[in-house]
């Protein structure tokens, strides 16, 4: 038998079984669509930024010296110490502070550093505009995101002691080991505090590691020599902290997409094998042999796989682009290319038909073994005594005799029951991941003071507006509180510091007034807030990329101060480069209030168009609005997928049950052609079969859900943008705990529906006359 006959069979094959035809196509495209997103997160949280740092021989450490007890030469031989594989510096490091806006920043200080060229064997800079400072009274920018404006070159910056620099280019250093770099010549007339090192160790694997490495380059130094330490560890760990949210999420779902498809695909083929008994030993009467029957039954897979397989591909790489842009907004990310990378769409094209394929091997194999004779003579029955006992012990108790026969139906497939039951799981899973998820995100997102209105009031620190200030700070608080409706007004102060030992420098966000009258604040989860002086209070987020836990503590340097600051609580979520304070901390720093914006909560009632007119009547410089419900983009991104992945999964598991409830209607078109002809009505024949898959869909839930609980549990304790409480995790109430048990029954009778309509429109005269 030659090939052109196997592919006329496989495609008649296909044909003839077009319902399962688009379920396989439909589960794979899922399935494809699922793991290719999977894959883009994965691979984007850590290819891009080694291939940068790579590309710029990024320094493993940056380290700062106190330059009063390290001299150039001693700095300069720790190059050449064991497990030192390349060094640059000692480069003068100095901090100024800028009074004003500059370059597209807000005031406060910048840390520069003297190098002749952005070349050098370790921590090569891009230079994204402009050329490198050549010239005493130059400056390169350090620029952390791509998107440079040529407009913000050649402008001048002036620091708080009066030394004029002109903004000549914009650098990337994916190393941040500055904000800003000078000629040498420069950086010795700023002054400088520090002495700065540029390593690349042998052994780098581990921060435990990198500390050994460094300590046996500094060997024989004075002990408080080295001023600060910077890991590219920890940088690495920041590039990835949004995309790392997701990965918890997308593995489970690819990981159940996969499941799924596998289930099912094994699924349909064993049924096609099992119902096409007659058929298979039609083709190996006329010549067919074993191997070409198992081709056949292979082909009628893969052809449906190969297209849902494509079409998945084209969608996940598309849905992969704006995944990738939510998953790295807001961070450092330097010059590294955030994409999908380019070996995902050939590695799902080849990968998922190859892994439905070998999930079809193993029940296509049956029709390999099975002789012709016996196939034809087999018929399309399913062999006899299989659940009889189960069938006889169920007809013998009171249920409706409809009730009974359907329960006791798939005894009689034990394995494709199973099968079936374990695409339900998965689908019960997939919806109490998802419910307990979007329960979190949900009391992580809503604010105990819903009756209240707030009106959020920008100053002209916090906006563009060019109107001249009437009132003074103290004069703008004290109109705010005075205003008809307003019942507590706080303050928000934001300001630019600088973190000794670290390069990068940091928003404080400063709250005073009223306790917690602010909408924005965020909820302190561990520890306590920051009340007293000294005290901050950060998000997940910073500690992670600064290295820091609860109980450490920060210097912060501003206007010629240094501050030292203790870390007393740990909020549910925050922007990586800020934390939170209090006016009494902010007074150790600086004198200027830096007021950016107001809360205010007006009374239960209150007109607030009124109170907006009576500010903006009082101070035209002011942005009175109501604030509206706002939630974070990831937390939606989050909430999207989840969603979408629900309903494929769940549509995908209820296919199953679909093509299960096919495959037993047509094998027992006789059975229920001879209990029609003894008076079994259409409804009692939907009552049966809908029956058969309810009860399994019971005991899957009940399955399913401590499952979905834990793998709930698993994700959201992993997501490192936020750091839920215990209160936000446990979210399992008992009328949830009771909508999901009946998850499993709903997926299973949305899966019944049609073939139980199909099954009691069968004529019985037709059927029992084919038979």
């Amino acid at each position: 038998m030659n090939g052109g006959a196997v592919w006329r069979a496989s495609r008649a094959a296909v044909k003839r079984r077009r319902v399962q035809t688009f379920v396989i196509g439909l589960v794979v495209f899922c399935s494809t669509t699922t793991v290719l997103l999977a894959l883009a997160v994965i691979s984007a949280a850590r290819a891009p930024f080694d291939d940068a740092f790579g590309i710029q021989h990024g320094a493993h450490v940056v380290a700062a010296f106190d330059p009063a007890k390290a001299s150039p030469e001693q700095l300069a031989a720790t190059a050449h110490r064991p497990g030192v594989e390349a060094a640059a510096g000692p480069f003068d490091q100095a901090i100024v502070e800028i009074p004003t806006q500059f370059a597209g920043r807000p005031p406060g200080p910048l840390t520069l550093v003297g190098r002749a060229d952005p070349a050098g064997p370790v921590d090569r800079m891009e230079l994204l505009a402009g050329r490198w400072a050549t010239a005493p009274g130059e400056v390169v920018i350090q620029q952390p995101f791509r998107g440079w404006n040529d407009a913000l070159l050649d402008k001048p910056v002036t620091t708080s002691t009066g030394v004029k620099l002109t903004v000549v280019g914009f650098a990337s250093s994916m190393s941040q080991s500055a904000g800003g770099w000078v000629t040498p010549e420069q950086a010795a007339a700023l002054h400088p505090t520090g002495r700065q090192m540029l390593y690349r160790f042998s052994d780098v694997g581990t921060e435990p590691k990198l500390t050994a490495a460094l300590g046996t380059a500094t060997e024989g130094m004075p002990t408080d020599a080295l001023a600060s330490a910077q890991s590219y560890l920890v940088l690495k760990h920041a590039f990835s902290a949004g995309a790392d949210a997701y990965l918890p999420l997308m593995t489970v779902f690819g990981v159940l997409g996969l499941v799924v498809a596998v289930l099912i695909v094994g699924n349909v083929v064993s049924g096609a094998v099992v119902s096409g008994y007659r058929h298979i030993g039609v083709l190996k009467s006329i010549g067919f042999t074993p191997r070409q029957v198992v081709v056949v039954y292979l082909t009628m897979v893969s052809v449906p796989a190969i297209v849902g397989t494509a079409l998945g591909t084209a969608a996940g790489w598309a849905a992969s682009h704006p995944i990738l842009q939510t998953a790295f907004s807001g961070i450092v990310t330097g010059t590294a290319v955030i994409e999908p990378a380019g070996w995902l769409p050939a590695a799902t094209l080849l990968g998922v038909p190859l892994l439905v394929a070998v999930a079809a091997l193993v029940p296509a194999s049956r029709a390999h073994r099975l002789p012709a004779a016996q196939a034809i003579s087999a018929g399309s029955a399913p062999r006899t005594g299989r659940g009889l006992k189960v069938q006889r012990w169920l007809s013998g108790t009171r249920l409706p005799r409809a009730v009974s026969l359907g329960l006791g139906q798939p005894f009689a497939h034990p394995a494709r029951t199973a099968l079936t039951m374990s695409a339900i799981v998965l689908g019960v899973v997939t919806v109490t991941v998802t419910t307990g998820v979007s329960s979190t995100l949900g009391k992580a997102m809503t604010h105990a003071d819903e009756r209240h209105t707030h009106v959020d009031v920008q100053t002209v620190n916090f906006t563009d507006n060019e109107i001249e200030p009437r009132l003074t700070p103290a004069q703008t608080e004290a109109m705010l509180r005075t205003a008809p409706g307003a019942e507590r007004v706080s303050s928000r102060g934001l300001v630019r510091v600088g973190l000794v030992g670290y390069t990068q420098w940091a928003f404080v966000n400063f709250y005073g007034g009223d306790d917690i009258a602010s909408t924005g604040r965020l909820q302190v989860v561990k520890g306590r807030a920051a009340t007293g002086p000294g005290e901050v209070e950060a998000g997940p987020a910073f500690l992670d990329q600064h290295g820091l836990g609860l109980g450490d503590r920060l210097t912060l340097h501003l206007e010629g101060r240094q501050v030292t600051v203790t870390i007393v609580g740990e909020e549910l979520q925050g922007n990586p480069r800020a934390f939170t304070s209090n006016d009494a901390t902010r007074a150790l720093l600086t004198p200027d209030p830096h007021v950016a914006e107001y809360d205010v909560k007006l009374a239960v009632g209150a007109d607030a168009k009124a109170y907006l007119k009576a500010v903006t009547d009082a101070d035209p410089s002011l942005s009175p609005s109501v604030v509206t419900t706002h939630t974070d983009g990831a937390i939606v991104a989050i909430r999207t997928f989840t969603t979408i992945f629900t309903v494929l999964l769940s549509v995908v598991a209820a296919l199953g049950v679909f093509n299960t409830l096919l495959l037993n209607i047509r094998e027992r078109r006789r059975d229920l052609g001879m209990l029609k002809s003894i008076g079994m009505t259409p409804r009692q024949v939907v009552a049966m079969t809908v029956t058969s898959v309810a009860w399994q869909g019971a005991v899957s839930g009940i399955i399913g859900i401590p499952v979905g609980i834990a793998a709930h549990r698993l994700i959201v304790e992993h997501v490192r943008i936020m750091d839920f409480p215990e209160g936000m995790i446990d979210v399992w109430g008992a009328p949830l705990l009771t909508g999901l048990a009946l998850a499993g029954v709903a997926i299973a009778v949305l899966g019944a529906l049609v073939p139980a309509r199909s099954a009691a429109r069968l004529p019985i005269a037709e059927v029992l006359r084919n038979e």
